[in-house]
């Protein structure tokens, strides 16, 4: 019996992953791999992000897996298709059952099932797929509905939904991601050659007790749960000793969620000589002083601190729950205190005007970060945003061959308006930070204000060609 995993992800397919070079092992496909192993299911990983499609179609007609295994977001759906239909048009792997997991299956499982998979996990991955594969095993088809957190088609071809299943509560019990089953060196080996040290990726939290519009909770839901300080620094330990890496990245939505918890890592880190640099994600409102300090003594050089945008409307929209002003002076505290800050950027998130554009350039200029990222707003299925704008979308995709990054819908100006806004607020704010590092500024400098120049004009041309619209969706300014 053999079972593989993978994911469909494939780094030469990524212009923008080319340009960055930043790669991360697949970790939840390692946990599910590491489970699986834990519980008697030996199991091979084929991690394709830097391989190719033939490469992968080559290795399945090769070793026959009786179970394939895919972990498939939004990113990857596309070509986790393609991977089904290679898998059903190959009569050597009409017996191989199709399992799929990830935040993309929740709410697209309908055209899942009518796309050649035979089931698919909802939630944490873990269980439900061990438990599957031991009644597949036993051929005992009659526990497949009493497993939580499943969906499969029954005799008649209707989606059947099992019971959701109850989150992990002891994280502690996982066993560490399945590095050794990857080609983790590859991963080292990139990060060094294109940034000077190597990274990896560590997560010590699942799920995410906030409520913003736009993010997804497919997998893990509206929870908290953590790993103990002792487990997280075992496995940083067991890194520093296994692979140096240079760097560490925390994967977690909010890593100062808990300030106690924080307090016990940095102590368990210093106590068993487990430092290692790392960056981390976190909220304005979870910062002060203290937390800083924590974070410095941890280990931490860089810090992302999410806003979004620089208007409070916008912000109390989005129901990011946090103050604007409070996210600047945490920026700025951070930078005091010798870190690196980063912020994350949204535009044409619904009833953001050209106005609340330019209080994020304000935002930007008046914090200052050390880096920021930006992307155009865009409703991701599940989520209150896509609600929202439902039936405000502009166009109608197909579902094989889109994603939710193609949807657009009736925004205050039009789509093509922030194509130039993203330009006006990159330049911009770069532009700023030279004058402010040379007070003389370069010529390079004066590339950035020319190019923020001929965005803004192009954005007004936009604007006022189309018409200013309202907002389409009616909020409660007060």
């Amino acid at each position: 019996m053999k079972i593989l995993l993978t994911h469909g992800y494939f780094l030469f397919e990524d212009p923008k992953e080319r340009e960055i070079m930043r790669p991360y092992p697949p970790l939840g496909m390692l946990y599910v791999a590491a489970w699986l192993e834990q519980n008697g299911w030996e199991n091979t990983v084929f991690d394709s992000t830097f391989s190719t499609p033939d490469s992968l179609f080559d290795y399945l007609t090769t070793h026959k897996p009786d179970y394939l295994l895919i972990y498939v977001n939004l990113m990857t759906r596309l070509n986790v298709l393609r991977l089904m239909e290679f898998v059903r048009s190959r009569e050597e792997l009409s017996h191989t059952k199709i399992v799929l997991g990830g935040p993309e299956v929740r709410y697209h499982a309908g055209n899942f099932l009518d796309h050649h998979a035979d089931y698919l996990v909802v939630g944490e991955g873990e269980e439900t797929a061990c438990e599957l594969i031991t009644a597949l095993e036993a051929a005992d088809t009659t526990r497949i509905p009493h497993i939580p957190g499943l969906v499969y088609k029954d005799e008649t071809g209707n989606a059947v939904f099992t019971p959701e299943r109850t989150k992990i509560r002891d994280l502690d019990s996982l066993p560490f991601p399945a590095r050794d089953k990857i080609d983790l060196h590859q991963y080292l080996k990139t990060w060094e050659t294109h940034h000077g040290k190597s990274t990896l990726s560590v997560s010590t939290m699942r799920g995410c007790p906030y409520t913003c519009k736009w993010c997804s909770r497919a997998v893990y839901g509206l929870s908290y749960r953590r790993r103990s300080p002792e487990k997280v620094t075992e496995e940083l330990l067991f890194l520093k000793n296994h692979y140096n890496p240079g760097a560490v990245w925390f994967v977690d939505d909010v890593f100062t969620i808990s300030h106690k918890w924080l307090t016990a890592f940095r102590d368990e880190v210093q106590k068993r000589d487990a430092v290692i640099p790392f960056e981390c994600i976190t909220r304005a409102d979870r910062m002060n002083e203290t937390v800083i300090q924590l974070l410095k003594e941890s280990g931490c050089f860089r810090v992302w601190i999410g806003a979004e945008s620089g208007s409070q409307q916008v912000i109390d929209r989005m129901d990011r729950r946090v103050d604007v002003n409070q996210v600047r002076d945490m920026i700025i505290l951070a930078r005091k205190y010798g870190l690196e800050a980063g912020t994350f950027i949204m535009l044409g998130y619904p009833g953001e005007t050209e106005t609340d554009i330019e209080e994020t350039i304000h935002h930007l200029k008046t914090s200052c970060p050390d880096h920021f990222t930006i992307t155009v707003a865009y409703p991701i299925r599940g989520t209150e945003l896509y609600q929202e704008v439902e039936t405000l979308q502009t166009e109608t995709h197909e579902w094989t061959t889109s994603t939710d990054r193609d949807i657009d819908f009736v925004r205050t100006y039009p789509k093509k308006y922030y194509k130039w806004a993203v330009r006006r607020v990159v330049n911009e704010v770069n532009f700023h930070k030279i004058r402010l590092l040379h007070p003389a500024y370069s010529l390079a400098g004066a590339g950035m204000k020319t190019r923020s120049v001929v965005a803004r004009f192009f954005m007004w041309w936009i604007r006022t060609r189309s018409g200013e619209r309202t907002n389409p969706l009616t909020y409660d300014q007060t």
